[in-house]
């Protein structure tokens, strides 16, 4: 059996360049590995909130709105869990579907109660904050996501 129990300096090894440029490769998607859950999950609320609030009945069209809206957050919450490199442009885009999900009520809905305003106010600002953080987890990483 060899003998591992020495620990030496790796920068003598020959492939310390290749290590470092993978290691690197790797960790350049994980900056989004604390934010792909709660994306997921206020998705999924924003999916099931016209049942869960219940205004299926009054507000018809935002409640279709809403479930578009949630699956379409919650995929983002998936693909920055499978492929977070890839998927850190698309940062901006969840910063924007934040602020429409603040101003749907009023633009999708028909005089929305305060139960409508307050779930949509709360799933767009918790999106807009969950889209600022990918958007500041890209640009501290200083790099733009390509596809590698």
């Amino acid at each position: 059996m060899a003998d591992v129990s020495h620990r030496g300096d790796i920068a003598a090894h020959p492939d310390v360049s290749e290590m470092r440029d993978r290691h690197a490769r790797v960790l350049r998607g994980q900056s989004t590995a604390m934010v792909d859950g709660p994306v997921f999950l206020t998705g999924l609320f924003c999916a099931i909130s016209p049942w869960v609030v219940h205004f299926t009945a009054s507000q018809s069209v935002l409640t279709t709105h809403n479930l578009i809206m949630g699956i379409a957050i919650a995929l983002l919450g998936l693909g920055f869990a499978f492929a977070p490199a890839r998927m850190l442009g698309l940062s901006w885009a969840m910063c924007a579907m934040g602020v429409w999900m603040i101003v749907s009520p009023w633009v999708v809905g028909q005089s929305p109660d305060r139960g409508v305003i307050l779930t949509n106010v709360i799933i767009g600002a918790l999106t807009l904050l969950l889209g600022l953080m990918c958007t500041g987890a890209a640009a501290k990483g200083g790099h733009r996501a390509t596809a590698t």
